[in-house]
């Protein structure tokens, strides 16, 4: 895939924080590469910077040096209004937390950004209802998240971030609040949504067996990415080091 243009890519990207009199460094360096259509996992120990590194690919977080590219577009010091604009347009959000609006259904939840982006009502509804059904919630389009159990609101978050029809998904832990066989469902639904549209993915997870499924992938070990692509699965469950990635 070395002539196709990488939906995102980070080069030496580096993150600094402020402890006190000291700077901590999370990101020392990170290169990584999304193509179009590809899902690839994240991996890492918790506190090893996963979820930064995720911010910062989806501009909210600025990096303490490096570049961020969205289709080769440096990225990385764009004014405030064109990184709001382009996470708008570009970019859908998965978190751990659904955050999910509490007065407002199901399908007026997914709804909502497509109509703050001028997509028209009808058109609105019927993208709505045909996500939710990818997410097996046909059944759960008019009800509260009060009224949806912690899977079902998850369900509900992914469909909302692929409203947009955006070209690049980061999810943090998008399963990781779901019992296995939902999981399983949501992620292969996932993954196909990913295929169908050229769609690509960064999903942070510690489910290695959904992590084996996707097209590739990555490990972020003292603040550098370890490209695990080419490291055969059972090879790496029995090897002690790649195994504590997880």
């Amino acid at each position: 895939m070395s002539n196709v243009i990488a939906t995102l890519e980070l080069r030496r990207v580096v993150k600094k924080f402020k402890q006190g009199t000291q700077s901590l460094e999370v990101l020392k360096g990170v290169d990584l590469k999304v193509n179009a259509g590809e899902a690839v996992a994240l991996i890492g120990q918790s506190g090893a910077g996963k979820s930064t590194l995720l911010q910062i690919a989806g501009l909210l977080e600025q990096p303490s040096g490096g570049e961020i590219l969205f289709d080769e577009k440096k990225c990385s010091k764009l004014a405030d209004k064109e990184r709001t604009a382009l996470r708008r347009d570009f970019i859908g959000f998965v978190y751990q937390y659904h955050n999910l609006l509490p007065d407002f259904s199901a399908l007026e939840n997914v709804m909502l950004p497509q109509l703050i982006a001028g997509m028209p009502l009808k058109t609105a509804q019927e993208r709505a209802k045909w996500l939710l059904s990818r997410m097996k919630l046909e059944k759960r389009l008019k009800h509260r998240p009060s009224e949806l159990s912690g899977g079902e609101q998850q369900r509900v978050a992914i469909a909302r971030a692929l409203a947009n029809s955006p070209k690049l998904l980061l999810a943090d832990e998008p399963t990781g609040n779901l019992d296995p066989k939902t999981a399983d469902i949501v992620f292969n639904e996932l993954v196909a949504i990913v295929k169908e549209t050229g769609l690509s993915a960064l999903i942070a997870t510690h489910n290695f067996e959904l992590a084996d499924r996707m097209d590739r992938k990555v490990a972020l070990q003292d603040g550098k990415i370890l490209d695990l692509s080419s490291v055969d699965a059972s090879m790496r469950r029995k090897s002690a080091q790649i195994k504590n990635f997880y």
